[in-house]
């Protein structure tokens, strides 16, 4: 893909857990040759979301900036912290200076406690980018985008779009554009075969590049 003419910069966040964020950040991170940060990661059963990000977007190892901090159990991250007897640094939590397009992960949902005093939605606001809202397609999907976008709205963060995951819902996506106003980036299918040829081929075919381009061109 041919993604150097622009610089992108923003946060992929989900309406629940196992949304499917870590899946459509490797799109974005693919489409964009862009760095990929995800400042918590909690649980390393199985391999970390930076690993994962790596294997399926297939950039050079030096995009994938190294996580703040990685606890044992897949928990929030205020209970996985204490039971790894970690405290979390805001400091270490600021953005990375990068020189190109960046892609944030977040930890679980917005509402989720990244301290017993600060949950994941205050942090997205004091990193002050424009979120990317991953939501499923399924049932239960108006309630739980509604009300995440209602939480972001409520706080003045600016919401880039909607990126819709999973088996394609004839009615859920136009909802959610006529009751949220939010722009639907792209309704992400389910595919039998997630690799970077796929992403290739879905960047182009959902027009992604020319988008984020409009949009970006918008919130100026």
């Amino acid at each position: 893909m041919n993604s150097k003419e622009s610089i992108y910069k923003f946060i992929i966040c989900g309406t629940d857990t196992d949304i499917g964020k870590t899946l459509i950040s490797s799109f974005f991170v693919r489409g964009l040759n862009s760095y990929y940060w995800k400042p918590i990661q909690s649980g390393i059963e199985t391999q970390t979301d930076s690993k994962t990000v790596e294997k399926l977007a297939r950039v050079s190892r030096d995009k994938i900036i190294k996580e703040a901090y990685v606890f044992t159990k897949p928990l929030s991250p205020h209970w996985a912290a204490e039971i790894d007897k970690k405290i979390i640094n805001f400091d270490i939590l600021r953005l990375p200076k990068v020189k190109g397009s960046l892609v944030v992960e977040t930890a679980g949902g917005l509402m989720v406690p990244i301290t017993r005093n600060f949950l994941q939605i205050d942090q997205i606001k004091q990193w002050n980018l424009p979120v990317i809202l991953v939501c499923k397609s399924s049932l239960g999907t108006l309630n739980h985008t509604l009300l995440s976008i209602e939480a972001l709205k409520r706080r003045n963060i600016e919401i880039l779009g909607l990126v819709v995951n999973g088996e394609k819902h004839l009615d859920n996506p136009k909802t959610l554009v006529e009751f949220s106003g939010i722009p639907l980036i792209a309704e992400f299918p389910y595919i039998r075969k997630i690799d970077s040829n796929n992403f290739d081929i879905l960047w182009k075919e959902l027009e992604i590049q020319d988008k984020l381009l409009s949009l970006f061109k918008l919130k100026k």
